[in-house]
């Protein structure tokens, strides 16, 4: 199995991301710099492999017996990785729209982790917008509980907090609805192919 997947251009780009989100992770917690200062460095550090590794973590633990499914790995592991480095750059303090960028194209990345899963299994129409768009909500608003409390509350942003969290929920879901309908166009495109339409 090692073997075959060292021959896999996708296992070599998965672990380079991976290998990227943890060193500047491990620079982002240690290094000291300005542009990480009360962003809870350590707490990512902590937490963000988690979600990185989720994906060979569960495939491990419930479907070994099935091909290792990289696209869904990949995109897992990017919007961890996109939002590390925008703060390794400092872009979230100096460019204007990136916070907002952030949270509809990780949130499309996310929910294209599940979308190709979704693909993968052959759901059906409600079950890949279910499960996507879920997905998607749910973890919008996970992520703007933990925010809150891993350092806006002690922050100068607490102020502007309400209206911040709804525009970012807003574009989560967003994000995950995009990438709901793509999903579906090709579930159809699929389905039509095989001349078997979704139902």
């Amino acid at each position: 199995m090692r073997a075959h997947w060292a021959s896999s251009p996708s296992f070599w780009v998965a672990s380079a991301l991976k290998a990227a989100l943890i060193a500047l992770l491990a620079f982002g917690a240690f290094s000291g710099l300005q542009q990480f200062e009360g962003k809870a460095f350590l707490w990512r550090l902590l937490t963000y492999p988690v979600g990185a590794f989720a994906v060979p973590i569960c495939w491990l633990l419930f479907a070994r017996r099935t091909p290792f499914p990289w696209v869904s790995d990949i995109l897992l592991t990017l919007p961890f990785l996109v939002d590390t480095g925008g703060n390794s750059l400092d872009l979230y303090d100096t460019v204007e729209w990136w916070d907002d960028a952030n949270h509809f194209v990780n949130w499309a990345l996310l929910s294209g982790a599940i979308a190709a899963l979704s693909l993968r299994v052959r759901a059906r129409t409600r079950e890949i917008l279910g499960s996507v768009v879920g997905f998607g909500a749910t973890t919008a608003i996970l992520w703007e509980i933990a925010e809150y409390f891993a350092f806006i509350r002690s922050s100068d942003e607490l102020a502007t907090a309400y209206t911040d969290t709804l525009g970012d929920l807003g574009l989560g879901l967003c994000g995950s609805v995009f990438v709901a309908v793509v999903a579906l166009a090709l579930s159809k495109r699929r389905g039509a192919e095989a001349g078997a339409p979704e139902k």
